[in-house]
């Protein structure tokens, strides 16, 4: 089969691999059928994710039609259409019974990080009882690809830990596709303002069109200042970090209000200044995590029911023999202008 396989920091090719095969009991071979690249495989590529080695397939998102099962699969068969989640989860160590799949202890992020992922014609996925869905009928499957990761990442790291809520005031650093899957969520819990900070002026304007009801722009290192003009000298309610560079959470500490939350999204591979010489009497919450994928099954329905369009999020498209062009586009986005990119398999 063809795969995407990453070869060292700033090196990656698409090269024949092996089939994977049944390991374990609980395991599904997937047939791809769309998969896209992740703001973190990027992360990867640049050297920020020790836990990737050399020579491993990258890629944690997809949908796909299952091929074949282990002996103690019981939810799955072959021909199921399935959409992949980013997260494995084996459903019953002690991380797993708290809702934190993130941190199971034979599972976690492990797809295109510690085993081979989905970038792919084919993946073995562990532990796929409690690690696929379903794909309903009638679902744009390319939709639901935004479901395997940046959807429920937005979600759960972004805005449940951001303690969004009505009337609230949200600040969203960052206008790529994990801070436009928060901003789309954010208004299951209609915030009066969303404000949404970029250096990227096409990203402000898709934030606009996506339902930010103010734009700021980062370039001139003023946006701190701007927000704070905004807002009456107040600050955020929730200030959402999604870009995971130094300054950016660093713009999260300027503009949270007294009693605020900085929900930390991002990927970051070098040390922050955590000034808590200005924050420690402010009564300042800060979050982290991996996201969990415990609310896929509703925005799983969110999408069937229309409430929320991850389509939008989708600028390009690419066969898997042109993935390396993908990841051109991808990587270049202010020039490109892309947000997500599909590959069909």
């Amino acid at each position: 089969m063809k795969a995407l396989v990453y070869l060292g920091p700033g090196r990656k090719s698409l090269e024949d691999r092996p089939v994977p095969e049944i390991k374990a009991a609980g395991d599904a071979i997937v047939r791809i059928a769309k998969t896209t690249i992740c703001g973190t495989d990027l992360h990867i590529l640049k050297g920020d994710v020790p836990t990737c080695a050399a020579g491993r397939i990258l890629g944690h998102e997809g949908t796909g039609i299952v091929e074949k099962v282990g002996a103690g699969v019981t939810n799955f068969h072959p021909g199921d259409r399935v959409l992949i989640s980013c997260i494995s989860a084996c459903g019953r160590c002690e991380y797993c019974r708290r809702g934190m799949y993130s941190h199971c202890t034979t599972g976690g992020w492990i797809l295109g990080n510690a085993i081979d992922g989905t970038q792919a014609q084919y993946v073995r996925i562990p532990h796929s009882d409690t690690s696929l869905y379903r794909i309903p009928e009638g679902v744009d499957e390319e939709a639901l690809v935004m479901l395997s990761d940046i959807l429920p990442t937005g979600f759960e790291c972004g805005v449940l830990n951001g303690k969004v809520a009505p009337g609230s005031t949200v600040a969203i650093v960052g206008a790529g596709p994990i801070g436009l899957a928060a901003l789309l969520t954010a208004q299951f819990y209609s915030p009066a303002e969303i404000i949404v900070i970029d250096l990227d002026d096409n990203r402000l304007a898709v934030a606009k069109r996506f339902g930010a009801t103010t734009t700021v722009s980062a370039a001139g290192g003023r946006a701190a200042e701007a927000v704070m003009k905004l807002t009456g000298g107040r600050g955020v309610d929730a200030a959402i970090e999604a870009v995971g560079i130094p300054a950016s959470f660093i713009t999260c500490e300027d503009i949270v209000a007294p009693g605020g939350t900085i929900a930390n999204v991002g990927v970051h591979g070098v040390k922050v200044d955590l000034h808590l010489e200005r924050l420690w009497a402010q009564n300042i919450t800060i979050t982290t995590r991996l996201v969990d994928t415990i609310t896929t099954p509703m925005l799983l329905k969110s999408v069937q029911a229309r409430t929320i369009d991850p389509t939008k999020l989708i600028s390009h498209r690419f066969k898997l023999d042109r993935i390396l062009d993908a990841y051109e586009t991808f990587g270049h986005a202010a020039s490109t202008q892309a947000l997500k990119v599909i590959i069909e398999i």
